[in-house]
């Protein structure tokens, strides 16, 4: 348990670090606590180190990146997998999900559409009946470890379909993880599954150690 916190700790200090003010560090802390104390209560404004209104102008309008952050947390994982990583065979599945998240109401910068060429297409769309964010989620899953490893907005008509998407996220499956085991790619029946498993993403995925791949229907394996 103590290795666990100090890795955790670790992780956190890196995190912190990467921003670039200190007004911006006391904010990550205080989201940081609400999350890693786990008394049911993440939301900012249950905070009492900062208020809602400073939380929120932190995850929506300061200029910290994103991408250093994912980059740092995606390499103390990999770090710690290295670490404890399961036999060659134990298989590695890769979980691909299509997660909506419902809007109701405007949203300034989600959902309009705007006249100006430098300004992107707006984020909330409607699909399979629901208006809201569309975000195709990649997960690995080998041994006890289960990895949300990386994400894509669906953006509408005129991009890349979910399916095309789910593609792309299997490209970026390290390869030290899916080197000399069986890879299952499991995708919820919206992506039509068995269209994802046979890309050229998935055949890569597989073959760059040499191993079998094998497909299946998420649902149908939670069933």
């Amino acid at each position: 348990m103590e290795t666990i916190v100090k890795y955790a700790q670790e992780l956190v200090y890196s995190l912190v670090s990467l921003m670039p003010s200190n007004y911006q560090k006391a904010s990550l802390n205080a989201l940081l606590g609400r999350f890693l104390e786990a008394q049911g209560h993440p939301l900012p404004q249950h905070a009492q180190e900062k208020s809602a209104s400073a939380l929120s102008r932190f995850l929506n309008h300061y200029q910290w990146s994103t991408r250093a952050v994912i980059r740092t947390t995606r390499k103390t994982i990999l770090q710690q997998l290295a670490l404890h990583l399961p036999r060659k065979n134990t298989p590695l599945q890769v979980l691909i999900d299509l997660t909506s998240l419902e809007k109701c109401g405007k949203f300034l910068h989600l959902g309009n559409v705007s006249n100006d060429p430098e300004t992107p297409d707006p984020w909330v769309r409607v699909l399979n009946g629901k208006r809201g964010l569309h975000i195709v989620m990649l997960q690995v899953v080998i041994g006890q470890w289960r990895v949300p490893w990386t994400f894509r907005i669906w953006r509408g008509k005129g991009y890349p379909s979910p399916s095309q998407l789910a593609c792309k996220l299997l490209t970026t499956v390290p390869a030290q993880l899916s080197q000399g085991r069986v890879v299952i790619v499991q995708a919820d029946t919206e992506f039509g599954s068995a269209r994802v498993s046979q890309s050229s993403a998935a055949t890569s995925l597989a073959s760059s150690g040499g191993n079998a791949l094998q497909s299946s229907d998420a649902r149908s394996q939670n069933a």
